[in-house]
């Protein structure tokens, strides 16, 4: 199934070319009928002669009214330049002309209507001077035919020509991620929620869930139809009316895109590759204003030029595009930028969710010339380096190539050392990969951070596993298979809760050594009721701890292993006896005070050894 469009000039018989086609009058709406001019998109649809259906999008020639053009001109296979023979090439078919250029439609035909109003000689002048116009454009050498839409003269040589040029003609590709923009949502009566559009990147099927971005409205899809007929499943490159329940034509717009839930996120900044069109009225100058259009979308929005001060008619460049309202858009999505009377110039989204970059910058430039013509294999590492650590899934979305294609790509640089998987051997759909690059930098900067808490900490075993996570910034699940490959490439030891780099080790001055010992003495002097007024550097007790010398049971009191040992072996064995135990009995037992009964045995809840029911403890 494939999309025609129309182009030209108001008046230039558009409309009634469409209508001597299909029998089907394209304009809808009261007001065109009254005023006899397109306004906003018309659709038909037509049976060629090999019994193959196309779908026809017919647009408004008034210059008033482009970006309503531009809403129906996006997703078409073949493009139908429309000029009378009576008035020739007027100001719209050169801007209309401008936009097939820009949105990279190569297959057209330039279809010279009236011809019924002129003679041969001026006819094959009119023709010239199309051939001449069209040279430089993606329509260069495309076929000229003239018709009536009155008399039906010339109209079977453009069927057979459509038929032609549509053979060769690639159709719409499936990448499973299906995206229908918007170009108009209203309710019809019995059934409700209804928008139209053209299908790209993927099927729909009755009975799917969908998302509409950008303002994440969720429904699901009642019924589907096109060309009137009722079907259980549409394919991409296909005009399709979509019945939606679960949400209200009254939230939809034209520019929404449907598609389903979870992968298409919104934007207020595009990174894009723009071209300033030979017939520009003037440069574009960095932070102009223009209006920007994408599929069916249109917003007020900002171009900030990344390596020029302004951009000259016939000029490209890099740039960034700020938009006033969020978009849904993704790499490779072809685009307008207009002045308020006149095209500018447009070109592709390159990055659809770039960060604000520094002007002049190499490395982005570098970076963005790899993105826009680089192998899958390149455009994955640079995906995964502006992503890192990412799964398959979020390299699809943001580099928008197939899940074959990043996945032969992603395997490659893994073999070529490119990129590294974390916790898994298998580049399974769910596995984080960095790249060797990225890696490598997230190494160095947890190697420095540990350096520097052994400096800080030199009698401390090794940093926190939590400390050393948050100053790396990564998520808790990250950080297990981040750890557990260090590990593996012997870059960290890990020791319980903490973490240090092979090269540590606590060395212990005299004084320090002695400080230890006293400390210990202190404690196994009156072991049931040690010293609480004790100082002792909190590294020293730790150590202490870590060997398993003390154990530490309140912020107050420490006890000697051994004593804490042994006091534990009374409660088990008194709760054991008795069913229970109260901490004046344990206080009376171990001959002590209160104070220390009370720590140790809050202590024993808290390492579940005991529980405690009112006054008393049973063991768990």
């Amino acid at each position: 199934m494939y999309v025609i469009g129309t182009a030209g000039h108001v008046d230039h018989g558009k409309s009634a070319l469409i209508q001597a086609l299909t029998g089907i009058d394209p304009d809808r709406l009261r007001e065109e009928k009254e005023r006899g001019m397109t306004i906003d998109l018309g659709f038909a649809w037509l049976t060629l002669p090999s019994g193959n259906e196309v779908s026809i999008v017919d647009v408004t020639g008034h210059e008033r009214f482009i970006k309503n053009m531009l809403a129906g001109v996006g997703g078409i296979d073949l493009a139908l330049l429309v000029v009378a023979a009576d008035e020739g090439i007027m100001p719209q078919t050169r801007e209309h002309l401008a936009i097939i250029d820009l949105l990279q439609i190569e297959r057209g035909i330039v279809v010279i209507t009236k011809k019924d109003l002129v003679d041969e000689e001026w006819l094959s002048l009119v023709q010239a001077e199309l051939e001449e116009v069209i040279k430089d454009t993606t329509l260069a050498g495309s076929p000229v035919v003239a018709v009536s839409s009155v008399t039906g003269d010339g109209l079977p040589e453009f069927l057979t020509t459509i038929e032609e040029r549509l053979k060769d003609t690639s159709p719409k590709k499936d990448i499973g991620r299906p995206r229908l923009p918007i170009d108009r949502a209203f309710t019809m009566s019995g059934f409700g929620t209804v928008v139209t559009g053209t299908l790209i990147d993927g099927p729909l099927s009755i009975g799917q869930e969908v998302e509409l971005v950008p303002n994440a409205h969720k429904g699901r899809i009642r019924g589907l139809q096109s060309h009137k007929h009722k079907i259980e499943k549409v394919l991409p490159g296909r005009r399709v009316a979509v019945n939606l329940s679960g949400v209200s034509a009254d939230k939809l717009f034209r520019g929404e895109v449907l598609t389903t839930p979870g992968w298409l996120r919104r934007t207020i900044a595009l990174d894009v590759k723009l071209r300033l069109i030979q017939d520009a009225p003037y440069p574009i100058k960095h932070n102009a204003p223009v209006s920007f259009h994408t599929g069916t979308f249109e917003t007020l929005a900002k171009v900030r030029l990344l390596e020029k001060e302004e951009l000259k008619p016939g000029e490209s460049a890099w740039a960034q595009i700020r938009l006033q309202k969020p978009a849904a858009a993704v790499k490779g999505d072809f685009f307008i930028v207009r002045s308020p009377q006149t095209t500018l110039g447009g070109g592709a989204v390159i990055e659809p969710h770039p960060p604000r970059h520094r002007r002049f910058h190499t490395p982005t430039l570098e970076r963005l010339e790899v993105m826009e013509r680089g192998t899958p294999q390149e455009i994955a590492l640079k995906t995964l380096e502006a992503m890192e650590p990412c799964n398959i899934k979020a390299v699809v979305t943001r580099s928008n190539l197939s899940q074959e294609e990043v996945q032969g790509a992603l395997e490659a640089l893994v073999s070529s050392g490119e990129a590294i998987i974390l916790g898994s051997k298998g580049l399974g759909p769910s596995v984080l990969l960095y790249s060797s690059a990225g890696w490598q930098k997230l190494s160095e900067k947890a190697r420095h951070a540990l350096e520097l808490y052994h400096r800080q900490h030199p009698l401390r075993q090794g940093a926190p596993k939590e400390e050393l996570r948050s100053r790396l910034n990564l998520s808790p699940q990250i950080f297990v298979h981040v750890i557990q490959r260090w590990v593996q490439e012997d870059l960290i030891i890990e020791e319980g809760t903490s973490v240090r780099l092979p090269s540590h080790g606590r060395a212990l001055t005299e004084d320090q050594k002695k400080a230890m010992e006293n400390y210990l003495k202190a404690l196994q002097n009156n072991p049931y009721s040690p010293p609480t007024d004790i100082s002792i550097d909190p590294d020293l007790l730790n150590i202490l701890i870590q060997e398993g010398k003390v154990t530490k049971v309140s912020p107050e009191v420490v006890f000697a292993a051994s004593a804490y040992e042994e006091m534990v072996k009374r409660v088990v064995e008194t709760i054991k006896s008795q069913g229970n135990i109260t901490v004046a009995q344990v206080r009376d037992i171990l001959n002590t005070s209160r104070k220390y009964a009370l720590a140790l045995m809050e202590h024993l809840d808290q390492v579940k050894i005991t529980r405690r029911v009112g006054d008393e403890r049973v063991l768990r």
